[in-house]
């Protein structure tokens, strides 16, 4: 769909396509989302490394996240 002056203004597409794009556009925010976790967490470590601050162990996260 165009405007008088020939400018797009938006598409039509199947409902299929539109579902599809949808839930790969989610998963894309998704994975977004564990990326920056990572990127934040690997600052803390070496903010945390670069100060002498002692990090949690792995093993300690894990059997705290158990209990």
């Amino acid at each position: 769909v165009v405007d008088d002056k020939g400018m797009k203004l938006s598409v039509i597409v199947a409902y299929s396509i539109w579902e599809k794009f949808n839930t790969d556009y989610l998963k894309l925010q998704n994975k977004l989302k564990v990326f920056t976790a990572i990127e934040e967490g690997l600052k803390e470590i070496k903010t945390a490394k670069k100060h002498g601050a002692k990090l949690q162990t792995l093993s300690d996260f894990l059997d705290k996240s158990n209990s």
